[in-house]
């Protein structure tokens, strides 16, 4: 199966909610500082997304490997819709109001990601995952591109409100090109809630197995760990309140991040392909750089004015977001070849249930410490932190990173 219909119709529906989703991603943290000036608030509602997934992930990757994937992606885009619908319509626009619209969003996307996430490597051939990965993403952050800047300038017109209209519209945009995909998924409905119990040690049991997988997802934990609350809270609160940037400058910056994602995945789909994974140590010494020369745009180390310290920061999210496609297709594109269809949803959840937990020891932390230190000393603690993990790994795990290996029918990894 190529880059086909199905695949095409998946990645326009994706782009079509996406670009939705990056309106209100930039308007909600700009709307809850404007409101609170807290970082702690700005964790609670991060946190407020991972809790409920936490839950409900090793439940919907059990539902995503017995129901039809898509009809399980097209529902709960359907169903965001009409709760973002009802948010306007009953003007649930209150800081404590939106953090419960903000659990059941969260609660319908775990079962929307388990369908979907199960079903994409279905709809191309293994070796062409990276190819298919990086469009997807090109896709994704070419809505984001557009999204943020778009929801910078929307914020400061038509204020939350209109943001997460925009939002709604958009998931049933997606919804009418999900329902355009040919796929059929067979295989037994769930009987019983032994089942369920059964299909989640089944998915974890294979996990456990894997040596190959176990070192990707220990990786990739660790990371998780220390880089989500940087890109969730950090940055957003570091341009809002240490450099006082205006609301359409913070949506330019988040623009200019995924421009360079953009670029990133088109080198991976023009060029690189699978040989992307092969460059992944040098890729997170360049990020660690990255971190370095945005620590010092915001410390009192750096002699810049608001303008300069702007255009200075665009150009390293530029270089920045570049570099992160070339850690994240790679690691994606592996997790996905080393799992068979059939245990894909069930596997993968047990995975985003993991990661998830890793998620909060990080956002529990960093929302008080700002509250307490300057922003500028708290990413430099994180920089510490992912420079040991990522100098541990390439000592003890490189060649198992670097390798590629593939789920074949035959039930055995090569």
């Amino acid at each position: 199966m190529s880059l086909n219909r199905n695949f095409w119709l998946f990645a326009i529906g994706r782009f079509i909610s996406q670009l939705g989703w990056a309106v209100q991603d930039v308007a909600l943290p700009l709307y809850v500082l404007d409101q609170t000036h807290s970082g702690s608030m700005m964790t609670a509602f991060i946190l407020a997304e991972m809790i409920p997934v936490l839950i409900i992930m090793p439940f919907a990757g059990v539902v995503g490997d017995r129901y039809n994937r898509k009809w399980l992606m097209v529902g709960f885009d359907l169903a965001r819709g009409f709760l973002l619908f009802g948010v306007i319509a009953f003007d649930l626009l209150g800081i404590y109001q939106l953090l419960a619209v903000q659990v059941g969003m969260a609660i319908m996307g775990a079962f929307f990601s388990a369908g979907t996430g199960a079903m994409f490597p279905d709809l191309v051939q293994p070796d062409e995952l990276e190819k298919a990965n990086s469009t997807v993403s090109s896709f994704t952050i070419l809505a984001r591109l557009v999204g943020p800047a778009l929801g910078g300038f929307i914020y400061a017109v038509g204020g939350i409100k209109l943001a997460i209209l925009i939002n709604a519209v958009s998931f049933f945009g997606s919804g009418l090109f999900e329902m355009l995909i040919r796929y059929e998924w067979r295989t037994r409905e769930l009987e019983g809630f032994s089942q369920v119990i059964e299909d989640l040690k089944e998915g974890i049991g294979f996990l456990r197995s894997n040596r190959y997988l176990s070192t990707l997802m220990f990786f990739a934990l660790f990371m998780i760990a220390l880089g989500q609350p940087f890109g969730a809270v950090i940055m957003p609160y570091s341009y809002r309140e240490v450099l006082k940037f205006s609301s359409y400058q913070f949506g330019l910056l988040e623009s200019a991040f995924m421009g360079g994602a953009l670029l990133g995945n088109s080198l991976i789909a023009i060029k690189f392909g699978k040989k992307a994974g092969r460059y992944l140590f040098h890729t997170l010494l360049l990020d660690g750089v990255m971190i370095l020369a945005f620590t010092w745009a915001i410390s009192p180390l750096s002699s810049l004015g608001r303008n300069e310290a702007f255009f200075f920061l665009a150009g390293i999210n530029i270089l920045w977001g570049s570099i992160e496609a070339f850690i994240d297709v790679p690691i994606n594109s592996k997790i996905q070849r080393a799992i068979p269809s059939e245990l894909r949803g069930r596997v993968m959840s047990a995975m985003a249930v993991l990661m998830h937990l890793s998620s909060p020891l990080g956002l529990l932390a960093v929302g008080p410490l700002l509250d307490r230190f300057p922003a500028w000393e708290v990413t430099m603690a994180i920089w510490v932190g992912m420079a040991v993990v990522v100098a541990y790994f390439w000592a003890r795990y490189r060649e198992i990173l670097l390798k590629e290996e593939k789920f074949e029918e035959n039930g055995r990894l090569t």
